[in-house]
C-alpha cells in the first residue's frame, strides 16, 4: 500500500517516467499555470501603483502559493526514492536534493521561509521565484517528439553551429580592433570607443543590426569600414539559421521516409506513428 501510494505521487509529478491517464495532466497543468501566475505577479508587483492598491491580495497569492510549492517538493522529495536512482531511503533523498530541479525547487520558496522566519526584507530575493519558469522545461511529457527532434538536429548539426559561432566571435573581434583604431582619435568619439573591449559593444550592436545609435562612427574611414563590417555580418548571422533549417528538413525527410517503411508485422498494412497504439 505505502509504495502503491508512492508510486501514484511519484507518477503524477513525474508524467514523464510513469504518468497516470487523466491526472498527470490535470495536476502538472495546475503547476504550470501557478508557476506561470507567479511570474506575471512577481512582473505585476514591480508596478507601485498596482502593487499599492493590491498588495494584500499580492502577500495572500505568494503564502498560498508558497504552501503549494512547499507540499509539492515535500511530496517530490518523499517519492523520489520510487525511481531506481534514489532508491536508498536517504541518501537517494540526499541526492534528490542537489539536483538541478530540486535545488530550482527550493530556490523558489526559500526566499519567503527566510523572511518570515528571520524578519530580513529579502524581497529582492523573492525574484529567485522566477526560476520556477525554468521547471517548465521538465515537464515535456506531452511535447516529447518535438524535443527529440531540436535534440537530433543540434546534435547532428554541432560542429557547423559551432563553427559558425566561432566564425561570428572573431569578426566581432576583428570588428572592434577595426573601428578602435578608426575612431578612438576622434575628438568626440575618444570618449565612446575608449579601448577594444569597450568596441565591442558597438560591433555587437551593429552586426545584429540592432543599431542603438549609442556608438557611430564619425571618421570616413571608420563609415567605410562599418559599411563592409555590416554587410559581412549580415551574411555571417544568417548562417545558423540555414544550418537550423537544413537540419529540421533533414529530419523530418528522414522521419516521412520511416513512416513510408513502417509496416505491421502481421498484416504488412502501412503505419502511420500515431496510430501505432490502435493497430
Amino acid at each position: 500500500m505505502y509504495n502503491e501510494v508512492k508510486r501514484k505521487v511519484y507518477g503524477l509529478l513525474d508524467p514523464e517516467t510513469v504518468g497516470i491517464p487523466k491526472w498527470d495532466r490535470i495536476v502538472n497543468v495546475f503547476i504550470i499555470v501557478l508557476i506561470v501566475l507567479n511570474v506575471i505577479a512577481v512582473m505585476l508587483e514591480t508596478v507601485q501603483p498596482i502593487h499599492k492598491h493590491y498588495e494584500t491580495f499580492f502577500r495572500n497569492f505568494d503564502l498560498i502559493s508558497v504552501i503549494i510549492f512547499t507540499i509539492e517538493y515535500l511530496l517530490r522529495l518523499w517519492s523520489a526514492t520510487h525511481s531506481y536512482k534514489y532508491k536508498h531511503w536517504f541518501w537517494g533523498r540526499l541526492r534528490y536534493m542537489f539536483t538541478l530541479p530540486a535545488l530550482i525547487d527550493l530556490a523558489a520558496i526559500l526566499p519567503s521561509y527566510l523572511h518570515a522566519f528571520i524578519g530580513l526584507d529579502l524581497r529582492v530575493l523573492r525574484m529567485l521565484r522566477l526560476l520556477r519558469f525554468l521547471r517548465l522545461f521538465r515537464l515535456t511529457a506531452y511535447m516529447k517528439n518535438s524535443t527529440q527532434l531540436i535534440s537530433r538536429v543540434l546534435k547532428r548539426r554541432a560542429s557547423e553551429l559551432t563553427l559558425s559561432f566561432v566564425m561570428i566571435f572573431f569578426l566581432i573581434i576583428i570588428a572592434s580592433c577595426i573601428m578602435y583604431f578608426a575612431e578612438h582619435l576622434h575628438p568626440v568619439n575618444k570618449d565612446k570607443f575608449t579601448s577594444i573591449p569597450a568596441t565591442m559593444w558597438w560591433a555587437v550592436v551593429t552586426l545584429t543590426t540592432t543599431g542603438y545609435g549609442d556608438m557611430y562612427p564619425m571618421t570616413t574611414l571608420g563609415k567605410i569600414m562599418s559599411g563592409v563590417i555590416m554587410l559581412t555580418g549580415f551574411a555571417l548571422f544568417a548562417i545558423p539559421s540555414g544550418i537550423f533549417y537544413a537540419g529540421f528538413l533533414e529530419e523530418f525527410r528522414r522521419r516521412n521516409k520511416n513512416r513510408r517503411k513502417k509496416s505491421c508485422p502481421h498484416c504488412g498494412k502501412s503505419l502511420d506513428s500515431d496510430d501505432d497504439d490502435y493497430h
